[in-house]
Order: C-alpha cells, then sequence, then structure tokens
C-alpha cells in the first residue's frame, strides 16, 4: 500500500493511493482517526479492501501531498552512514552510528518548494532511505527490528553546510529545507529493504547513486540503536544515511539554488521531486 498525507480544500487527511487517486481513510474506516492508527494497522482487511476502491478517490493531481509523519512522530537522521560518503567527506569510520534529529517544521511534502536560507547559499542535498516505524518500543534486539516497520519513504536531507560545520542541529533544521515523501509504501511491499537502489538527480542530472546494501550500519541495527535511549513511537522516521556524491564535495561546490529540481528516486517506492526556491 501507498499511504499518503495530504491538504486539499476540506483540511488534512491521509489516504490510500489507489490507480492514481487517493481514497481516504477515516472516510471508509472512523476507527483510523489518524495516521498513527494505520501504521499500526497496516494489514488489516479492511484496509486491504480499499486497494479495489478507487471509485471514491480523488485524483493526486487534485490534491496537495504533505509529509507523510504522524502526529507526535520524530524524525531520526543517521549521518556518515555509506562508506564512499565517509571517505568523500575525509572522516575516520564512525565507532557508532552518528545520530541527529530533524524537526517537522524542517520538513516539506513532495511537490512543494524546499527553501534555500538567506543565511547561506551553502545548501545540499542529501538522497536517503527513510524507514517509517509500526510497531514502537525500547531497547529492540536487532534481529526483531524489521518487524517493527510500518513501512519506507524517501527522505532528502537537505543540509546547510557552512551552519552544519558549527551546528549539526542549525545546519540540519532550516524550516523547509528538506524533504519526505511522496507516500510511505508499507513494509509488506518491500521483500528486502537492503536490495532497493537510491539516486539523486539535479536538474535531471544523476549526483547520487548506491544500493541500499552499502550502509554501513544496517537497519536494523539503528532501530536498535535509538531504541536504547528512548522508546521509539509509531510513526516516528529513520533517515538512514546518505551516499556519496553530496555538492559540498565536489570541485567546484555544487550548491542547490533557487529554480533548480531536485529529485530523490527510491527502487519500490517512487520518487520524491522538489523544487528549490528562496526564502522570502
Amino acid at each position: 500500500m501507498k499511504l499518503v498525507k495530504y491538504a486539499s480544500p476540506r483540511g488534512q487527511s491521509f489516504g490510500l493511493v489507489v490507480a492514481g487517486k487517493v481514497v481516504d481513510i477515516p472516510a471508509a474506516i472512523p476507527e483510523c482517526a489518524s495516521l498513527g492508527d494505520v501504521l499500526q494497522a497496516a494489514n488489516s482487511p479492511k484496509l486491504s479492501s480499499l486497494r479495489k476502491d478507487s471509485a471514491s478517490g480523488v485524483a493526486l493531481s487534485e490534491i496537495t501531498l504533505l509529509p507523510p509523519v504522524a502526529d507526535g512522530a520524530r524524525i531520526f537522521g543517521i549521518g556518515l552512514n555509506y562508506k564512499a560518503h565517509v571517505n568523500e567527506t575525509g572522516n575516520d569510520m564512525p565507532p557508532e552510528p552518528v545520530l541527529f534529529i530533524r524537526t517537522n517544521e524542517s520538513l516539506v511534502g513532495h511537490g512543494a518548494d524546499i527553501v534555500r536560507p538567506k543565511a547561506s547559499a551553502n545548501f545540499d542535498y542529501e538522497g536517503e532511505l527513510a524507514v517509517v516505524i509500526g510497531k514502537g518500543g525500547r531497547h529492540i534486539p536487532a534481529d526483531m527490528a524489521l518487524t517493527h516497520i510500518a513501512g519506507y519513504t524517501c527522505f532528502n536531507d537537505g543540509s546547510v553546510r557552512d551552519f552544519q560545520k558549527h551546528s549539526v542541529t542549525a545546519g540540519k533544521n532550516f524550516d523547509s529545507s528538506g524533504a519526505c515523501g511522496p507516500w510511505i509504501v508499507t513494509a509488506d511491499e518491500i521483500a528486502d529493504p537492503t536490495k532497493l537502489i537510491l539516486a539523486t538527480r539535479l536538474n535531471g542530472t544523476e549526483v547520487q547513486r548506491s544500493g541500499t546494501d552499502m550502509l554501513i550500519y544496517s537497519i536494523p541495527r539503528c532501530i536498535s540503536y535509538i531504541s536504547l535511549f528512548t522508546e521509539l513511537r509509531t510513526g516516528d522516521i529513520i533517515a538512514t544515511g546518505t551516499p556519496a556524491g553530496v555538492g559540498a564535495r565536489r570541485a567546484p561546490p555544487l550548491w542547490m539554488k533557487a529554480g533548480d529540481t531536485i529529485e530523490v528516486e527510491i527502487s519500490g517506492i517512487g520518487v520524491l521531486k522538489n523544487q528549490v526556491a528562496s526564502e522570502k
């Protein structure tokens, strides 16, 4: 299933993508009152029955897709998690997962503008595979971690590099600087998350490509590590890291600027596409 969070003239809601349309889930299943409820019940018969119901759907072109982040969910980022990216940055291999947190306000959905801030021209892309937690928990063993995943989505960890040098929190959290979406593909449709291909394109030119099998710290390891210090919640998102090819490590640097188009494509999931705008 492809699950979306969206806005329409009637307000915000969430739904299921069926044949190019969005079927509103709360209207069909009132007990699913939030996206978190859906993530917990992704295999329910009622949800499965909606997969064939496109008659009541609204065309994707008639809605605005929002970041598929459940209410109250947190966004965790893993840094330096591809060996080739570690090498291009000149860093040593991290002895443990390198972790930071993004705010909800730092993300936009598919089709929305990501914003290059007034404070810097050093605006970089980072295409990533993101994991969405279905079943929360604390002290999750790595060998059980995949059972806690509800689905997967595309992520652009837009980074303001000069700020990141003195504050990772600032560099990763300018308002509307990153993107997530276009939807969550449920885990039952991704047989093996290590067998996906991630590609990032800037103005149609491929700038990043890697298999997700190249992660230094696996998805189960990252889930287990985070759950050591905090109880993971339904809807929490873990962006698993970016491969080599970031703009900051090119000569000359390749920064995103107003008018650019940035795309993150992951096989089995889809394409997250955004335009770049300057902060007003």
